[in-house]
C-alpha cells in the first residue's frame, strides 16, 4: 500500500486541506473507489476505509493482481465533515456538482479538477454515492444513460438492482457523468444510509465492490458470495409516493421489503395532538426501493418509492 496526498491546499483556520489516496498493486490504472465528497456522507467513508483494510491485507498476502492498481480515495472533503456541514464550509457549494473542475476557479471547482486529473484514466471508477433527501435505499448500483453506460458491467457487482437515470441539465457537472463520457466505466453505489454506519448495508456494499474486483482480475482470491442477479431498470419506473399531509412521520416497512396493495407502510401523526392524519398504502405489489426515514415529514414530500413487481 502506498499514500499519497493527491492536492494540499493551505488555510489560514485550520490544519491544511488534504485529499489523500490509498494505492493498491502497480501498473494500468484499474479501478478508482471515491469515498465522501459531501461532509455528511458517513457511511460512505465509513465503507471506504474498510476497503482501505481489506486490500492492504489482501497485498500483504499476495492475492492482488501484480500489474493492475487500485485508488481508494475515503475523503474527498474532509473540512465540511470536520464542521458538520454537507457541503463546502465556507460557500455551501458542492464539490460533486464542479466537475471536470477548473484549476483555476472557486475553491471547489480547484478541488474537482485536482480530482479529476487523478481519476479519468482509469479502466472503471466507483463513487459512494448519497441521497439529497433523508431516507434508506436497497444497496444498488446507478448509472446516468449516456450511451456510454454498461448495465452487463455493472451487474457485475451482484446487488439486487442496477438503475438507469435519464441525465438532467445540472448532472453534466457531476463526476460520474464525467467519468462517463471520459471513456472510465463509471458507476454511483448507493449504500443504503448515509449519516450513519449501519452494518449490514456497509458490509453488502463491500461485498459487491470485493466481487467486482475478484471479477474484472484485480483479486486472486475467492470471494464469500456471488451476490445478485441484479435486476437493471430505468428510475422512472419507480412507483413514487408522497406525504398527503405534514406531521411526525412513522415509518412502519423500509428499504427492501416485499408489499403488496394495501399495506400500511407508514403513519402521519399531528404533531399537537398524536392522531393519525395520514396512512400511506402501497399501491402495487413490488420491494420498497426508497424510504424516507425522518421523524418530521413536510407535505408533498417523497417519502417512498417502489420498484413494482410485473403482474
Amino acid at each position: 500500500m502506498r499514500r499519497e496526498i493527491l492536492f494540499e491546499m493551505k488555510s489560514p483556520y485550520r490544519d491544511d486541506f488534504r485529499i489523500d489516496g490509498f494505492w493498491f498493486g502497480q501498473g494500468q490504472p484499474t479501478m478508482a473507489i471515491v469515498g465522501a465528497m459531501r461532509g455528511d456522507e458517513v457511511q460512505q467513508q465509513f465503507i471506504c476505509s474498510q476497503m482501505v483494510s481489506q486490500l492492504r491485507l489482501f497485498e500483504q498476502r499476495g492475492e492482488l493482481a501484480s500489474d493492475l492498481s487500485v485508488l481508494v480515495i475515503p475523503s474527498c472533503n474532509p473540512f465540511s465533515m470536520n464542521v458538520s456541514r454537507r457541503f463546502w464550509a465556507m460557500d455551501g457549494t458542492d464539490i460533486n456538482r464542479m466537475f471536470p473542475g477548473y484549476e483555476r476557479g472557486e475553491t471547489t471547482q480547484r478541488i474537482a479538477a485536482a480530482l479529476f486529473s487523478q481519476l479519468q484514466h482509469f479502466t472503471y471508477g466507483v463513487q459512494m454515492a448519497s441521497f439529497y433527501m433523508p431516507g434508506e435505499f436497497v444497496p444498488h448500483i446507478r448509472m446516468f444513460h449516456t450511451g456510454y453506460e454498461d448495465v452487463q458491467v455493472a451487474r457485475l457487482f451482484g446487488l439486487p438492482f442496477v438503475t438507469l437515470r435519464e441525465p438532467l441539465p445540472f448532472d453534466t457537472a457531476l463526476l460520474n457523468y464525467n467519468w462517463q463520457v471520459w471513456g472510465t466505466k463509471a458507476f454511483s453505489l448507493y449504500a443504503g444510509l448515509t449519516s450513519r454506519v449501519d452494518s449490514t448495508n456497509s458490509q453488502m456494499a463491500i461485498d459487491s465492490i470485493l466481487r467486482f474486483l475478484k471479477r474484472i482480475g484485480v483479486i486472486k482470491r475467492r470471494v464469500q458470495n456471488a451476490g445478485y442477479d441484479s435486476v437493471c431498470f430505468h428510475e422512472e419506473e419507480l412507483v413514487s409516493i408522497s406525504a398527503p399531509r405534514a406531521g411526525f412521520y412513522v415509518l412502519l416497512i423500509g428499504a427492501g421489503a416485499h408489499v403488496a396493495p394495501g399495506d400500511v407502510l407508514a403513519r402521519i401523526l399531528d404533531p399537537y395532538d398524536g392522531s393519525v392524519l395520514s396512512e400511506i398504502v402501497s399501491p402495487v405489489r413490488g420491494t420498497v426501493f426508497f424510504a424516507h426515514s425522518n421523524p418530521l415529514v413536510l407535505q408533498n414530500t417523497l417519502i417512498y418509492r417502489i420498484q413494482s413487481f410485473d403482474d
